[in-house]
């Protein structure tokens, strides 16, 4: 059969349907037409079984509805080629027979909806078909061929089969020659009337449904997209066993309209009050079951907190646990505060370091630019080549400036002096560090620093900036769970944690001055005393490691400020800030004596070092004795001598200052600096250069009185120091310059030097040698 044109799927009426059960639809004008051509061949049946089978073919066409017409019509043409050969009675119902197989792979499903109603329907309807049927003549087939070849060239329907092309060439042959087909009646197909072609169909449809009333749109829509739906079902080829519901999908995608012809029930007030009244219950009996359950949960959350307090209440570990979470919120918190507020102790700190730094150097640099300038002026004063002609010496205005500065200094601390009736003072024995104009900025600019001290700590609660409140907090550990307090090493922390307020504390501290508080005075430092003491009597042990709390904190804190002032800001030549400073050093040492460990034995070699380093770099620096000649000397009023007994004061006062540490530093050291750098190669040469007299025995008999009385407790000792050797020969040599003239008495007073210094053999061979019995007796009283 050769290529069918595509199927063209065009509106037809919904009462064709094949889910149709009734008999309606078969009222159409071609239906009658078409049972009416189906008579013959019932006739021509043989009896038996092919009155049976010719039965069921009614059957099942009118079980197919309208599908079977279309089926009629199509294979018109297949049929007449057999008719030509002499096909008998059963191949006309092959040809049936096959078209309905053919359709039938198309709406297999649809067959089976239509089965329960055509099996009801069959005896009817095989009467029907009896009557109908009716065998076409040759020329009614020869122009049913020539129409369906007018509707294939215009492409006017599906081709159902397009493999048997050879078919349809034979029966063109055979049609072509009629006359040549034998003309027996057994030969001749039962055939159909002429069926209506598709556009009659349509014309017929379409003019039968504007008969119809508005009533019957609506239904045959339904109808018509059913139709539709089933030949979209043909042309997909779905498949047995899947079940897509596309007839519910349509209805879905398609916009139902209001039926105005639908009625609804009546409705008045009361229905509507009777169902917001059954609405108004349904949600009262909710709400009520919600409040249930809502006092079941509060109940619940009471019970659950009952029985939490009532078990930390019994519990020892949940109370254990509870105050050591305390105290961890508490050290976290207290870490905290002191991390944010470390950084401004520490540029309160440093601030108020360089102004301390500052002032000293001052007068310092002071001191050593009004001695280079005095030198100078002495060195041009003693040369006379230097002289102007009219014998003035010529000075520039600096030093000029620089001396008069001097001498009214000088003069103001000689009338205090004589006001305070202190009449011993010697000349260069002064610290020369009376207030300046430069001291009014220093203060101005030491209160603004402590002014920003205060408010450093102002928006901290007690219990994070107190030392007191803080040491109460771990007493309290202590107290409560000593094991684990001492496990956790506590005393070990607890000095990095007041580190930053001891700190806050010592800002304003200054160990140099005279008025300046003591350590112990301090409150960290009670606070600390007091929570030692309490540990003590807590713990009851002889190596509490809370003993160790005050000398790590002195050697973690108090020793590193200290030693900055003293390398930075002590002048070894005030006799006050050494005083100061011995007394805060000597306390810290104390300290420390109590609890000798590793560090404690590092932070005093740390505080000593520098003390040593500064006293040397004093010496090399400060200390400046002029040697003058005799005849500039000899005149005590003149300016050489003036100068040379103030700087050999001064260098006895620096003496004095350094052998005040003999109770802290070593007697090694000691004797070092004083005797063997200071003594011998300073004092001792400027007392050679003077004129023999009282004078000299006196400035010997005070630098006997610097030395250390422990020295020379050891009652076998019969020979001095090494380092003195050179000090006992000068006194000899005065002694024997003395003896021989006519000043005497003051022989007694260099031979008790002797003594004191434990000179005493040769204080036994000067008596002997010069005959001195009378002082025999001194060196027995010893």
């Amino acid at each position: 059969m050769a290529h069918r044109p595509k199927r063209t799927f065009r509106q037809r009426r919904a009462d064709s349907s094949d889910s149709d059960s009734t008999q309606e639809p078969f009222a159409e004008p071609g239906a009658p037409r078409e049972h009416a051509d189906l008579g013959p061949a019932e006739e021509g049946l043989p009896s038996g079984g092919g009155r049976a089978e010719a039965a069921e073919l009614p059957r099942r066409a009118w079980g197919r509805g309208r599908g079977r017409v279309w089926a009629s019509s199509r294979h018109a043409a297949r049929a007449a080629p057999r008719l030509d050969r002499g096909s008998d009675v059963p191949e006309s119902r092959a040809v049936d027979l096959s078209t309905d197989e053919e359709d039938g792979t198309h709406r297999s499903s649809e067959s089976k909806d239509d089965q329960s109603s055509s099996s009801n329907s069959s005896s009817s309807l095989e009467e029907e078909f009896t009557s109908l049927v009716n065998i076409p003549d040759a020329a009614f087939i020869q122009a049913a061929y020539r129409k369906r070849e007018l509707a294939r060239a215009q492409e006017d329907y599906i081709s159902l089969d397009v493999k048997h092309a050879f078919t349809i060439s034979g029966m063109r042959k055979n049609t072509e020659y009629p006359e040549s087909e034998p003309d027996d009646h057994e030969n001749i197909i039962p055939f159909t009337l002429k069926l209506q072609t598709l556009r009659q169909k349509m014309a017929e449809e379409t003019a039968a449904r504007n008969e119809e009333t508005s009533e019957d749109s609506e239904e045959d829509k339904k109808y018509q997209d059913i139709w539709e739906q089933q030949q979209m079902r043909k042309a997909v080829k779905i498949t047995k066993g899947r079940d897509i519901d596309l007839s519910h999908s349509s209805e879905s995608q398609t916009v139902k309209k209001f039926d105005a012809s639908i009625s609804f029930p009546p409705v008045n007030l009361e229905i509507i009050k009777k169902q917001l009244n059954t609405r108004l219950t349904l949600l009262q009996d909710t709400h009520r079951s919600h409040l249930r359950e809502y006092e079941k949960y509060i109940q619940d959350v009471k019970s659950s907190k009952s029985t939490i307090q009532n078990l930390e209440n019994s519990s020892n570990q949940v109370l254990n646990f509870k105050f050591y979470k305390s105290m961890k919120v508490y050290v976290d918190n207290l870490i905290d505060c002191l991390n944010k507020k470390i950084i401004n102790i520490q540029e309160i700190e440093s601030a108020m370091h360089a102004l301390l730094v500052k002032q000293a150097m001052i007068f310092m640099k002071r001191r050593q630019d009004e001695l280079k300038h005095e030198s100078a002026y002495l060195q041009q004063l003693s040369r006379k080549a230097e002289m102007s002609t009219n014998r003035s010496l010529a000075i520039d205005e600096k030093t000029q400036w620089i001396l008069e500065e001097i001498e009214s200094r000088r003069a103001r601390r000689r009338q205090a002096r004589v006001l305070s009736g202190n009449c011993t003072h010697q000349e260069g024995t002064s610290s020369d560090d009376e207030l300046s104009s430069d001291m009014i900025d220093f203060q101005k600019s030491q209160g603004d620093i402590l002014q920003d001290h205060k408010k450093i700590f102002e928006d901290v609660h007690d219990d994070f900036c107190n030392i007191q409140n803080i040491l109460l907090k771990f007493q309290q550990w202590r107290e409560k769970f000593p094991d684990s307090y001492y496990e956790a090493f506590i005393s070990l922390c607890i000095p990095k944690l007041l580190n930053p307020l001891i700190r806050f504390q010592l800002i304003d501290w200054n160990p140099l001055k005279f008025d300046s508080i003591g350590l112990k005075q301090m409150p960290w430092f009670t606070s600390i005393e007091e929570f030692i003491d309490s540990s003590m009597e807590d713990s009851k042990k002889e190596d509490s490691s809370d003993k160790k709390i005050l000398s790590t904190v002195i050697s973690k804190t108090i020793i590193p400020r200290l030693t900055d002032f003293v390398e930075f800001i002590w002048d070894p030549l005030s006799t006050s800030q050494t005083t100061n400073l011995i007394t805060q050093s000597r306390m810290i040492l104390e300290e420390h004596s109590t609890c000798e460990n590793e560090v404690i034995s590092k932070g005093k070699q740390d505080l000593l070092k520098p003390i040593v380093s500064r006293m040397k770099k004093a010496i090399d620096d400060d200390v400046f004795i002029p040697l003058y000649p005799e005849s500039a000397v000899e005149n005590r009023m003149s300016p050489h001598s003036k100068f040379q007994e103030r700087q050999f004061w001064s260098g006895l006062k620096l003496f004095r200052n350094i052998l005040l540490w003999n109770e802290l530093l070593p007697e090694d050291t000691l004797q070092e600096l004083g005797l063997g750098k200071l003594l011998n190669r300073y004092l001792i040469i400027a007392l050679l250069n003077a004129i023999p007299g009282p004078d000299v025995v006196k400035k010997c008999n005070q630098i006997a009185a610097c030395l250390p009385e422990k020295w020379f407790q050891n009652s076998a000792m019969r020979t001095s120091f090494p380092q003195l050797e050179n000090f006992i020969q000068f006194l000899l040599q005065s002694a024997r310059k003395l003896s021989t003239s006519e000043i005497r008495d003051e022989v007694k007073e260099i031979i008790l030097i002797l003594v004191k210094i434990k000179a005493l053999n040769q204080a036994e061979s000067f008596i002997e040698e010069y005959h001195l019995d009378h002082l025999k007796s001194v060196i027995k009283e010893v």
